[in-house]
């Protein structure tokens, strides 16, 4: 990757190859921070773009390059969080995480494709799942940075008060009130192979029209979130609540998209549904399990969000 500001002899600067060795690294720091993996991109670009910026003696003169990017992109990421808030305000509907397929799924845009960039590809963990990211957006931007830069990736509170611009004493505070938050939102887990039986269960009862076998596989309280960002039609913009009017509404989908196909899929590392009309995706589908029961469904059916799932 060059940026506009990248100098030329970049090309055959031997340490070139270190520098890039990182990408992959700054990538799952960027999506974790922001849930966006076009954001994400966009900040790991700004991030290089910065480091070409500087003159060779400049380069040099830094110690450990990735932790100098790492640096730079965390500060990137969280002035990006700091906007987010009032982007969300215009943002029409629910606003939901950026939807990640497996690895074997990436098949369109930059992230998909035979000659996609291994380096683009988000490392798949709890840490990425969509239950998680949820919470992570609940979380003020600095809350979210000291988490992730500390509980996720391991990094010192000395370290992430440098790209926090805080004391390390308040980072700590601030991971150990987003780690409450996490532990308060928690399901019990449920074995991978478990979660993808009920998720299996629930796209025959779909297909079968099955209102009765429906309504059991859900929490009587589940919740269901779409995102359409008002770019595409939505049953409604906000939440559903309990699982009989979930039921109806995935009814209705049915009626109005008599030609929708489910297709079992990875989202975010964990078992989910893709729902495709005439072979394009539409819909990327994630849940959480608690129990035997579906608690959550969110849709995420923005198009722009759709964009490793998009064939082409």
């Amino acid at each position: 990757m060059r940026s506009q500001s990248e100098p030329g002899h970049a090309r055959s600067d031997p340490g070139l190859n270190v520098i890039m060795s990182e990408r992959r690294q700054l990538i799952n720091l960027a999506y974790r921070l922001l849930g966006s993996l076009a954001e994400a991109e966009d900040a790991v670009q700004e991030t290089y773009a910065r480091w070409y910026a500087m003159s060779r003696q400049q380069q040099e003169a830094i110690e450990s390059p990735g932790a100098w990017l790492t640096k730079v992109a965390g500060r990137v990421c969280l002035d990006l969080l700091g906007s987010a808030r009032a982007r969300r305000e215009r943002y029409v509907g629910e606003w939901l995480p950026e939807p990640l397929p497996g690895p074997t799924e990436w098949v369109g845009g930059r992230a998909g494709g035979a000659t996609a960039d291994p380096a683009d590809r988000i490392t798949l963990d709890e840490s990425v799942s969509m239950a998680f990211l949820v919470v992570l957006d609940s979380m003020t931007p600095a809350e979210r940075v000291a988490f992730i830069l500390h509980d996720v990736f391991r990094y010192s509170f000395a370290e992430v008060a440098e790209i926090a611009g805080r004391t390390p004493a308040a980072c700590r505070q601030l991971a150990s009130s987003a780690r409450r938050r996490i532990r308060a939102s928690q399901a019990p887990a449920t074995p991978t192979a478990r979660q993808a039986g009920i998720i299996r269960d629930f796209k025959r009862a779909w297909e079968a029209r099955d209102i009765d076998a429906l309504i059991g596989l859900l929490d009587p309280d589940a919740t269901a979130i779409a995102d359409s960002g008002g770019l595409v039609r939505a049953v409604t913009l906000t939440p559903i609540e309990g699982s009989e009017q979930i039921v109806r509404a995935w009814l209705d989908v049915a009626k109005i998209a008599p030609n929708l196909t489910l297709l079992e899929r990875t989202v975010n590392g964990q078992p989910g549904l893709v729902a495709q009309q005439d072979g394009v995706t539409v819909t990327v589908f994630a849940f959480e399990i608690a129990g035997d029961r579906i608690k959550h469904i969110w849709a995420v059916r923005n198009p722009d969000k759709l964009r490793p799932w998009t064939t082409g």
